[in-house]
């Protein structure tokens, strides 16, 4: 890990939820109709990891403060959608609200808004006094500045980010492992040159971009099917934490899309919860603020352990070999209406810890550290 001057000045770790989230969902075909959020914050609080004082209720953004970002009159029919529980078709063709697995749903504005405005809770209060945050609800990476896109409606990251500009902090880094490119975030910050992205992210998955560097602040890491533990490891050394040491950022924003994890249906990425840990120990404490954030991530039983899991991390909590009880009924309480779900293996309920999934370093992932990194990491020097 990177030493920190700052890091024994940091406060404890905040957890910022809502109960907006349990029994939210996008319909009963969809992705998300999983719960994801309420079951991270009922395992963290099963497993005695939450301290009260810790735990804030995320608001909700209004209209006003999602405009720092997005579009008026998109922020309108979104509202609209909500208010008439329907869409026009001239807001469906421009917005792609009710369009492109993009459904309205009873919550479509306010519990977007309350992701975002969780995110930029968090950015003003680690930008005010420093420290580390969670926000599981947050990740909504491709949404874009006016229409929605994978299943995002507002960009919570870009939201955040830009409140740590607006506090003046730079240079900021955002790093994003989601199965997904970070599309959303790397767009809106093109041509930003206090904001840094870096995507790591399967190749030729929607939405089809991020195979190459888009400039020498928007770096992406494209990755074959079958990314196992000891090839993320040996770009979160030999790219991620270089970048970290060359950039110095004032602020990290991660968001941790659960999808690259072996089980997710959306994906085909082969890593255990165990890298995700791994990456998330490794850059936490980099920087004198850090806010990590969910994502994608389409099994509930993945999610909630690994999200779960990271809260552990920051706090440097120990992870117990078998769950407590209380922890284990929260997770045998699931149900999940995909293949995976008909016989789940046993250590979904009793553990948080993957088996680790190590493998070779390809060919592929060495190119990306030896091929094109120094010549991108001389470019932030």
């Amino acid at each position: 890990m990177l030493e920190s001057s700052w890091e024994a000045f940091l406060p404890g770790p905040l957890l910022i939820g809502s109960e907006i989230y349990r029994g939210s969902t996008y319909g009963p075909k969809h992705p998300l109709a999983i719960p994801r959020v309420s079951t991270t914050l009922d395992l963290i609080r099963a497993l005695g990891w939450l301290d009260p004082a810790r735990y804030l209720d995320s608001p909700m953004a209004s209209p006003d403060e999602l405009c720092r970002f997005h579009d008026p009159a998109y922020i309108a029919a979104l509202r609209r959608a909500e208010e008439t529980q329907s869409v026009a078709p001239e807001d469906r063709e421009r917005y792609r609200i009710g369009a492109d697995g993009n459904p309205v749903y009873r919550e479509v504005f306010r519990r977007p808004a309350t992701s975002a405005g969780g995110v930029m809770m968090a950015a003003r209060m680690t930008a005010r006094d420093g420290g580390i945050a969670h926000v599981p609800g947050g990740g909504t990476h491709h949404g874009q500045r006016a229409r929605a896109s994978g299943f995002c409606y507002v960009n919570d990251a870009v939201l955040g980010l830009l409140a740590w500009l607006d506090a003046g902090l730079a240079p900021i880094l955002y790093l994003d492992i989601d199965a997904h490119h970070g599309d959303g975030v790397e767009i809106a910050f093109a041509g930003e040159p206090r904001v840094t992205t870096l995507s790591i992210h399967e190749a030729g998955r929607w939405p089809f971009s991020g195979s190459g560097h888009a400039g020498p602040q928007a770096l992406n890491l494209p990755v074959p099917p079958g990314f196992n533990d000891a090839e993320m490891r040996a770009l979160l050394h030999g790219a991620v934490l270089p970048l970290i040491d060359r950039l110095r950022p004032e602020a990290i924003m991660l968001q941790c899309g659960a999808d690259a994890l072996e089980e997710d249906p959306l994906a085909r990425l082969s890593l255990s919860n165990n890298a995700h840990a791994e990456f998330v120990g490794a850059v936490c404490r980099a920087a004198p603020r850090f806010l990590l954030l969910g994502g994608g991530g389409y099994n509930p039983w993945t999610v909630a352990r690994c999200w779960a899991r990271n809260w552990a991390v920051l706090n440097r909590l120990p992870i117990p070999e078998r769950l407590p009880p209380e922890a284990e009924e929260v997770l045998r309480r699931l149900t999940f209406n995909r293949a995976a779900g008909r016989n789940p293996p046993g250590h979904w309920f009793t553990t948080l810890a993957d088996p680790p999934r190590e493998g070779p370093v390809r060919e592929a992932v060495a190119d990306l550290i030896q091929g094109t990194l120094p010549e991108a990491l001389g470019a932030v020097a």
